[in-house]
């Protein structure tokens, strides 16, 4: 089947990767244009125009999708579907009438529409999760499903190897929806839940939740995001990696002692195991206690959620 696809992420690029060795490899790419990234603000490329190019791709990466010589790109293309993932644009007429939009989302639809399935998932302490394939429809992620498979969600899964599992299987379902062509049947009118996208607030540990909780944020924005605690003189600090602890500490309150550095939830203690000082990189907690002999400003009671 011709094919153009469309897509932006890290995600996206090994979607493309498995699209690319099969017989449906894309004519097209779509990606956003380059954006300035890291530091140094360097213009970089979307991952997808990265893999693209290694791949030996014609690529576009139009500012408007919907520009009149966007869509005389695509159909320059002769696409007989548009295949997304990740893309980051909502897709609107006359796209929508005019191709067949095959949509990768990796949630168990109608579970987790929205921007960021994977982290919601293992925010909300979810046993399973997977991959859907849908048509795109005007509402969002709400469009029929041809094809769905679920992922286990361990204890030990953060969103960098949970979505590793989920892009590896997603490209495999995309190419079987292409090839098989399974019959779309409507979702369920009731489990619908919204993956709201990741925000600043988000990420600050909050220690009115239970420990639990809280170590579900940590491992739900790790790699790429990262969770923080604001400490009490009002700084930052990155957690990297954190677990639950029996020690009893006040809930609301930091204890450091013995190379631990605990936070007081609202059940349990939560241990902070690899954490980013303010300016430095991440790095085991204790490694850090044994540089800073005194952290006593360390200790106290952490500023409540805003």
């Amino acid at each position: 089947m011709r094919t153009v696809f469309l897509g932006t992420s890290d995600f996206a690029g090994e979607v493309l990767r498995t699209l690319a060795r099969s017989e449906h490899r894309p004519q097209l790419v779509v990606t956003r244009p380059d954006r300035p990234r890291g530091r140094g603000r360097r213009l970089q490329p979307p991952p997808v125009a990265t893999v693209a190019a290694e791949l030996g791709l014609p690529t576009v990466q139009p500012d408007d999708l919907h520009a009149p010589e966007s869509l005389e790109v695509i159909a320059g293309a002769e696409p007989q579907a548009l295949c997304v993932c990740a893309y980051g644009v909502l897709i609107r007429e006359p796209l929508m009438s005019l191709y067949e939009l095959v949509n990768v989302h990796p949630s168990l639809l109608p579970r987790w529409r929205g921007a960021a399935p994977i982290e919601r998932a293992i925010m909300a302490g979810d046993e399973r999760t997977g991959v859907s394939i849908m048509r795109l429809v005007a509402e969002l992620d709400a469009g029929p499903v041809c094809l769905q498979e679920q992922v286990a969600i361990s204890g030990e899964d953060d969103a960098g190897t949970l979505g590793e599992r989920l892009q590896d299987l997603g490209g495999r379902l995309l190419v079987r929806a292409l090839s098989e062509r399974p019959p779309y049947r409507e979702q369920p009118s009731d489990g619908v839940t919204y993956a709201e996208k990741v925000e600043a607030r988000d990420r600050l540990l909050d220690a009115g939740n239970s420990a639990e909780a809280e170590a579900h944020r940590v491992r739900a924005l790790r790699p790429h995001i990262g969770a923080r605690l604001r400490l009490p003189d009002e700084s930052f600090l990155g957690v990297h990696e954190a677990a639950i602890h029996e020690t009893p500490v006040p809930a609301g309150e930091v204890r450091v002692g013995d190379g631990l550095m605990l936070l007081g939830c609202a059940d349990r203690a939560l241990a902070l195991l690899r954490i980013q000082p303010p300016g430095g990189k991440p790095m085991p907690v204790g490694d850090w206690l044994r540089g800073h002999a005194d952290v006593q400003w360390l200790e106290g009671p952490v500023p409540t959620q805003p």
